[in-house]
């Protein structure tokens, strides 16, 4: 079954929480990552208003985004995306179809993604050499966008890219573009438009729904098939694009100690997600070997889709 979306076709990912400093027990926050001062295009990282040729784009992108991303449509999407019956292949063959993919959401690079998934994991490997689950989860954090592939149904960029935020409760103000959830019927739903909405205090993260996108998409394909990546690193995959959490720290009030605990990685991850992004191009074949390990380490050979 395809699910069919009649929907404008438009195309962003979403600003690191810079942090510089030791957190609660000892876990190191910073690295010697050195964070650039422009991104791809010679502007500042994540502006939505500075005038360029991809900033009415990303704005319509967000319009669409924010009108269909609904309670009811999350919960279709995961329903057929869950059931995992798309496609069988390995890990590197899906960074590998994410060649033709370019995201079109994001301000700051129009590389093929490939591009950036092995810029992060490389940036992070090199200022956190022993923790090699957490290169691996930059490589692969954001395969969830062959969720654009024909073999996927070809869903349109709204549907898989772009800051991602719960539904089924009000749309905090810290979301980019937040105005155009006027247009979307829960924001009008008295059910989801609350505070809380259909959630209680510190009911944790894993019971909410997140708008849909590659994020939760690779986060179930992960956990469904069995992968042996350590809590913080499923919680990266899942929530890297939940800028309003990281970012604006909204919607705190529905975490649980563990997702607490699983942030405090998910800082250090984002500034490498962000700012590793230029032009700077990686010797796929060199560090192939390396990345083939660590896939075989965490993951089954072939994986259901």
């Amino acid at each position: 079954m395809t699910i069919l979306i009649d929907q404008p076709q438009f195309g962003v990912e979403a600003v690191a929480n810079k942090v510089d400093n030791v957190g609660e027990k000892g876990l190191v926050l910073d690295g010697g990552f050195k964070v650039p001062e422009t991104n791809s295009f010679g502007h500042t990282f994540r502006d939505y208003h500075v005038e360029s040729e991809r900033q009415q784009g990303v704005e319509n992108f967000y319009r669409t985004n924010h009108i269909y991303q609904t309670y009811d449509f999350v919960k279709k999407m995961r329903e057929e995306y869950g059931k995992l019956n798309k496609v069988e292949m390995s890990i590197w063959e899906c960074c590998e179809l994410l060649n033709d993919v370019v995201d079109e959401s994001d301000p700051d690079l129009d590389e093929p993604q490939i591009e950036h998934l092995l810029q992060t994991a490389e940036a992070i490997r090199k200022d956190y050499p022993n923790e090699d689950w957490l290169h691996l989860t930059g490589l692969i954090h954001d395969l969830g966008k062959v969720l654009l592939h024909p073999s996927f149904g070809g869903l349109p960029q709204w549907a898989v890219v772009g800051d991602t935020y719960p539904v089924g409760c009000a749309f905090d103000k810290s979301i980019v573009h937040h105005k155009h959830f006027e247009e979307n019927p829960d924001y009008h739903n008295s059910a989801y438009n609350t505070k809380y909405g259909v959630y209680s205090e510190g009911c944790g993260l894993n019971n909410v729904l997140m708008s849909w996108g590659h994020d939760d998409y690779m986060y179930l394909v992960a956990k469904e098939n069995g992968t042996t990546l350590p809590s913080p690193g499923l919680f990266i995959i899942r929530y890297h694009s939940f800028y309003a959490l990281h970012k604006s720290e909204a919607y705190k009030h529905l975490m649980n100690e563990e997702d607490v605990e699983n942030l405090k990685w998910l800082h250090i991850f984002n500034k490498y997600d962000l700012y590793s992004k230029s032009k700077v191009r990686v010797d796929v074949e060199k560090v192939k070997p390396y990345y083939l390990s660590l896939i075989e380490k965490y993951f089954p050979a072939k994986l259901r889709w």
